[in-house]
């Protein structure tokens, strides 16, 4: 087997696909479908989205400097592919894709309420890279649906909510956990 090689590009997939609420009155309300989209900072909890400055979204967050991050799931692909190819400009996503606004706790930013994790974010910094400008943010708080944590352990059981992806233009649901982070160097005999 050889490596072929190829012009520069984006092959870092797949990635979390989710939908970013934005909008301080409900009037400006928007969503924007962002692939873009990781952790970048632990202490502080920090993340980013990248998105080009033609899209609608884009004036609304750089002007308010909040947003929130919600992460998706099978039942709600159809909504986040058609927030990602429709237009804020033209259209009320919440109301045409049945979403429900709900008041976040720290951010003036709408929560989906049927995302299973809502993710509130204050942007401290906007770095301009090309195409995309990165939002740097803080991330100030973190909503959970209740349905999803094991009352034994209090741990996000988010793998029954059925969490999608993003990969190539393509959506993936992810699959069968192989282990847990360690599980190499652990001394019990792994099997296959």
């Amino acid at each position: 087997m050889e490596k072929i090689s190829w012009k520069p590009g984006t092959m870092i997939y797949p990635l979390p696909v989710v939908m970013v609420s934005c909008g301080t009155k409900r009037e400006d309300y928007n969503i924007i479908t962002v692939a873009w989209t990781g952790t970048i900072c632990t202490d502080p909890a920090m993340c980013y989205i990248s998105l080009r400055p033609e899209r609608h979204s884009y004036d609304i967050i750089k002007r308010n400097r909040e947003y929130v991050i919600n992460l998706t799931t099978r039942d709600l692909a159809f909504a986040t592919d058609w927030c990602g190819v429709k237009s804020g400009r033209d259209h009320d996503k919440f109301s045409a894709m049945g979403l429900t606004p709900i008041a976040a706790t720290k951010v003036k930013s709408p929560m989906i309420k049927e995302s299973p994790i809502n993710i509130e974010c204050v942007v401290k910094e906007i770095k301009e890279l090309g195409s995309h400008h990165m939002f740097i943010s803080e991330v100030v708080a973190l909503n959970a649906d209740d349905k999803y944590i094991d009352l034994k352990t209090g741990a996000f059981m988010f793998n029954y909510a059925r969490p999608i992806c993003y990969s190539h233009g393509k959506y993936y649901e992810t699959g069968k956990m192989i282990d847990r982070f360690g599980f190499s160097v652990r001394r019990k005999k792994l099997g296959k």
